[in-house]
């Protein structure tokens, strides 16, 4: 067993190179999202067409979701993570310079499926890191993937007030988070730990065998309603990505570098809420704090839009950015817990399925756009808010459980 000064150093090292991986992850889409309107108006798309486009980046990201398992146990989490990464940024550069819907959505297509591979191997990683240290640390590199939100939606901010071509915006973005990528990597552990990271994530054919084993009615609600909130989390996150932007300055007429604000508050106050959370769950339990930040949702973009200003409106998208700050955290770590479930397929299932959210909502808000107005499609946010506090009954009331990383202490706690 290596002496704790010979350790130590390496985990602190590996917490800064994952913590960059999470900053990289928030950083790069951010810096394509508020010009999705600026697309959207040279390619000449109406709301339904642009909702569908959009909708190719989580497509990308179910259709290749549940191959990174695969890669993980052949490559390592850090490197299949820093790759993904380099692959992510080359397709949000090709699809802010395509010349039409098609190669836009096939970019984005791109970009989606190695984001979820991405997201899974750094998450992985992180799980090998929180082992070393003996505690929970997850929830901060969460924060520090908003972090990086705030930082890409800045910079696209800043390149939009200056006038800066899209083409050389993301061209910057993708060699500036690749070499921070590639820094990470070094930075992370060596080799492999096949304990955590091969319990981390479960792929297609197990996932498989766990149903054909046979798992109760019970566990099948549980797993139906922690992907519900997480499909409602992800519901708010996308109506920031997505339509924040298009709505300030199409619907309320406020200038390019005032709208991009909308979503920078959304994950700005997202931030803020991932870095009280552990201390409100500890305090309240999971349950309390996800029926709170459903209420929050509803009523702060239910305002919004009911007395639609823009500043009203970027304090909405801030509400709904801190409610749901605490959601899929929750619903996570509450499916890898489940009974009769193998390690890490009730987090595999739930990280899955809760892009539903991300493909769904888009083309859904759209069609809602083009036939009502974009005010009215937005009403999924409040209702998403509705739907976290419906469900929130299967987390736990009490204080949060600690995160169990392994097969073993997964098979204590539900043995105690």
């Amino acid at each position: 067993m290596p002496s704790t000064t010979t350790v130590a150093p390496l985990l602190r090292r590996a917490r800064v190179g994952v913590a960059l991986l999470f900053l990289t992850n928030g950083a790069l889409f951010a810096n394509i999202l508020p010009r999705y309107p600026e697309i959207k108006r040279t390619l000449g798309l109406d709301a339904a067409a642009y909702g569908l486009a959009i909708a190719a980046f989580p497509a990308g990201a179910i259709v290749a979701g549940l191959a990174a398992a695969v890669l993980i146990r052949r490559f390592g989490s850090a490197k299949v993570a820093v790759i993904g990464t380099i692959i992510t940024s080359l397709g949000l550069l090709a699809a802010g310079i395509a010349p039409s819907a098609l190669f836009f959505a096939l970019g984005l297509f791109l970009g989606g499926a190695s984001d979820a591979i991405t997201d899974v191997g750094q998450n992985a990683h992180s799980l090998r890191v929180q082992r070393g240290y003996g505690r929970s640390i997850i929830n901060s590199f969460h924060a520090i993937w908003s972090i990086g939100a705030v930082l890409g939606g800045s910079m696209a901010a800043v390149a939009i007030a200056i006038a800066l071509p899209l083409g050389i915006h993301l061209a910057i973005s993708a060699v500036v988070f690749c070499i921070v990528a590639l820094i990470a990597l070094r930075l992370c552990l060596p080799g492999r730990d096949d304990v955590t990271e091969e319990d981390a994530v479960a792929d297609g054919p197990e996932i498989r065998d766990a149903v054909r084993r046979g798992i109760s009615g019970r566990t099948v609600f549980v797993m139906v309603a922690l992907v519900l909130i997480s499909i409602a989390g992800a519901v708010v996150e996308d109506a920031g990505m997505s339509w924040a932007t298009l709505y300030l300055s199409a619907s309320l007429d406020a200038p390019a570098v005032l709208a991009a604000t909308g979503y920078i508050a959304l994950v700005g106050a997202q931030f803020i809420g991932r870095l009280a959370g552990d201390r409100f769950v500890d305090r309240f339990g999971q349950r309390a704090v996800a029926r709170a930040g459903g209420l929050l949702i509803f009523v702060g973009m239910g305002l919004a839009l009911m007395f639609p200003t823009v500043p009203g409106t970027i304090l909405g998208f801030a509400a709904a950015g801190f409610g749901s700050a605490t959601l899929i955290p929750a619903a996570m770590q509450a499916a890898d817990a489940l009974p009769g479930l193998r390690h890490g397929a009730g987090l595999t299932i739930v990280s899955w399925l809760l892009r539903l959210g991300f493909l769904l909502s888009p083309p859904f808000v759209g069609f809602i756009a083009d036939n009502a107005g974009l005010r009215w499609g937005l009403l999924v946010v409040p209702v998403a808010g509705l739907v976290a506090m419906a469900f929130a009954g299967v987390l736990d009331r009490r204080r949060a459980p600690g995160l169990i990383t392994t097969a073993a202490e997964k098979e204590k706690h539900h043995g105690s």
